[in-house]
């Protein structure tokens, strides 16, 4: 596992958002990337990583890649591949990031399963009581009860180390789902006060939704026939 910082701000607030149910941590991450116009300052990479790069905008983006918003003094790590299997050692790599740059706090994005479409509930989890009041005006209750797995699962278990603070949404799909993305960046806007117009997201995280398709698709098409260490590579779910 390879950690590459440009720039090594001091004492952020790091949110990580990796692709899982509804592709919720994904379609969060890139929606704060670009609505904060936030840079590239570092990667993490890993031979267990597929060598898949997106370009975007005539650039090449790394796989698991690391963004940072200045006046907020963000980092935002966004994923575009599943990390199954190296989930400890990514965990690894953001505990490394948290304690070089002394944060403040690491803040997972996850989706929850639901078979209750009749709405979206929101939940947190926090290890400190500060971090957990900061959730009072927001309409998220605090998770009393569930299985979490995948790397906000290996960063809480290092909860003892850093700051762990977990956000989660009901998703009632295994597609991407912007509804459920929507509620997630309305309560980082009132937890963080990240001043994010979250009003128009819907329409905005429904072309994100549309493109993260089209990735998908892509990659799915190129890596049926991909052997990786001699097992078939599935990226999302």
């Amino acid at each position: 596992m390879e950690l590459k910082l440009k720039e090594c701000p001091k004492n952020p607030t790091i949110i990580e958002g990796f692709p899982g149910v509804g592709l919720i941590g994904t379609i969060t991450t890139e929606y704060l990337i670009k609505h904060l116009k936030a840079k590239a300052i570092g990667f993490i990479k890993s031979e267990e990583i597929a060598p898949i790069a997106a370009v975007h905008e005539g650039k090449v983006v790394q796989p698991l890649e690391l963004y940072y918003v200045k006046s907020k003094n963000l980092i935002i790590v966004h994923s575009l591949v599943d990390v199954r299997g190296i989930e400890w050692e990514i965990a690894e790599a953001l505990t490394e990031v948290y304690k070089k740059l002394k944060a403040k706090e690491i803040i997972s994005i996850e989706g929850i399963m639901s078979q209750d479409v009749t709405s979206i509930k929101t939940y947190y989890f926090a290890n400190k009581t500060i971090q957990a009041k900061k959730f009072a005006n927001s309409s998220a209750k605090p998770l009393k009860e569930g299985i979490l797995m995948g790397v906000t699962a290996a960063l809480l278990l290092h909860s003892k180390d850093i700051i762990t603070t977990g956000v989660f949404v009901e998703t009632h799909t295994k597609l991407p789902d912007s509804m459920a993305s929507a509620r997630i960046i309305e309560i980082l806007d009132i937890y963080l006060n990240l001043g994010v117009d979250y009003k128009p997201l819907e329409k905005a995280a429904k072309e994100f939704e549309d493109k993260l398709k089209d990735y998908v698709g892509k990659i799915d098409k190129n890596t049926e026939k991909t052997d990786v260490h001699n097992k078939k590579v599935n990226y999302f779910g």
